[in-house]
């Protein structure tokens, strides 16, 4: 056990290390909400707690959205919570602060520099006299294999070069906890195993300072590649959903049988039903005291009818069974969970197909579908779009209330606001519209912003 030593003015624990005192990295019941222009609070993160030891790889993993790439802002003191508290060491985080480094998804170099002077600016901006910014600068070049880029300028760099100078940039200040913001998405995918590989084993080497890594990613297979926790995010507000350990040994092996276990309870986890978490939000809005959602205001994927079809087609053409395992489809048609799952829940809310345990189930409607010519798809879509999605039902009913059978975009503008953000508003306006003018159900004309059912 250890011994305790005081002096009256400090405290020293004997036989163990401050580490074991205190956490790196403390969050406990935090929230986040966005005041609306009404007043209103809009909850994007609810109850989030989490304590983050030294040497671990915790990925944030969840469908867009969910409010992972907010928790990170958080955690790095660009942004401050709304409750809860938030510790690094045992201090609050107020604003951003020395030992904590984020690389984003795009390495946002600054064209009019060199390599050099992009990772330069976090030591200039700290204060380091130049002849000690030199001597680590060329170290974290060094590190991240760039050397004999320095005097490049970014428009010379390929995109995995860039987003290595990101990491060096990221690295030249010490971090002790290095947040990714889904650091290889925007990378090619060969691009991106050779970054993550390259970082995997500069953590095993232990040639930084960095003691743990928070990640973001859409990337199951790169969660299971990367982590020893795996935090499975869901929407509405976000929150942790499920909290996974994974015990497999390093490096990993993606064709053996454990990891394709791991990956395949992760799918099962994130697929549930549509339906069913519209129905849980509202029974959840119904018993709580903050904003209560209608039910044309909650959210749309962003997938246009043509990406559904096109899905619908590949499933028929590939004559894949009617019962899909989506780690397999995934794989098949080269999708990634940010592409893919948006799909399979706008084919889930319009009952063209049901999603259970990671399968995807195509139901009768959806190979009706798939089979129709162009004209009767838009019947189908039609009918399926007025009875099951709130939202479209609602403008038509409206518009039919209306004398004139008009209405100005303002007035669902308006009406979401009181629940949404205005981007969430714009956003979920342009997916009705485009849904609604392929199956003909409204009109809608960009250039005054007006519904009708007259047509074009």
């Amino acid at each position: 056990m250890a011994q305790i030593v005081s002096t009256g003015l400090k405290t020293f624990y004997l036989g163990i290390t401050m580490s074991e005192i205190c956490p790196l990295l403390q969050l406990d019941n935090l929230q986040k909400s966005f005041i609306n222009p009404e007043g209103k609070n809009l909850l994007v993160l609810e109850n989030i707690s989490l304590t983050l030891n030294e040497g671990e790889i915790v990925v944030l993993l969840g469908k867009s959205g969910s409010g992972k790439s907010t928790l990170l802002r958080l955690i790095s003191g660009l942004s401050k919570p709304s409750s809860g508290s938030l510790l690094f060491r045992g201090v609050p985080i107020l604003k951003p602060i020395q030992g904590i480094s984020m690389v984003f998804q795009n390495a946002a170099l600054l064209p009019w520099l060199t390599v050099f002077e992009n990772v330069e600016l976090g030591l200039e901006a700290q204060g380091v006299p130049r002849d000690i910014r030199r001597t680590k600068v060329l170290k974290a070049i060094d590190t991240i294999g760039m050397d004999g880029f320095e005097s490049a300028y970014p428009k010379e760099l390929s995109g995995g070069m860039k987003q290595r100078v990101g990491f060096a940039r990221a690295l030249v200040v010490e971090p002790e906890l290095l947040l990714m913001d889904e650091s290889f998405s925007a990378l090619d995918i060969l691009t991106a195993e050779n970054l993550r590989n390259d970082l995997i084993d500069l953590w095993f080497a232990k040639r930084t300072r960095i003691k743990s890594v928070i990640c973001v990613t859409h990337d199951i297979e790169e969660a299971v590649l990367m982590a020893n926790r795996i935090l499975i995010f869901a929407s509405d507000p976000g929150h942790i959903q499920k909290e996974l350990c994974i015990d497999l040994p390093f490096p990993r092996e993606t064709a053996s049988s454990e990891f394709r276990g791991w990956v395949d309870k992760i799918y099962s986890l994130m697929t549930t039903s549509e339906r069913e978490r519209v129905s849980k939000a509202k029974l959840k809005a119904k018993s709580s005291f903050d904003i209560k959602h209608p039910e044309y205001a909650y959210r749309l994927p962003n997938v246009s009818v043509s990406e559904l079809t096109g899905l619908l087609e590949a499933i028929e053409s590939n004559k894949i069974q009617d019962k899909i395992n989506l780690p397999e489809l995934s794989s098949k048609l080269h999708l990634d969970v940010d592409d893919l799952f948006p799909l399979t829940e706008v084919l889930d809310m319009m009952q063209f197909a049901s999603i259970s345990k990671g399968e995807l189930l195509i139901l009768e409607a959806g190979n009706q579908f798939a089979a129709a010519n162009i004209l009767e798809r838009k019947q189908i879509f039609a009918k399926h779009l007025l009875a099951f999605i709130p939202l479209a039902k609602h403008i038509r009913e409206v518009l039919d209330l209306k004398p004139n059978h008009r209405i100005s975009k303002d007035f669902f503008s308006d009406e979401l606001g009181s629940f949404l953000t205005f981007n969430e508003t714009e956003r979920l306006l342009k997916v009705i519209i485009d849904w609604g003018r392929y199956a003909e159900i409204f009109a809608y004309d960009y250039d005054t912003e007006i519904f009708s059912l007259e047509n074009p």
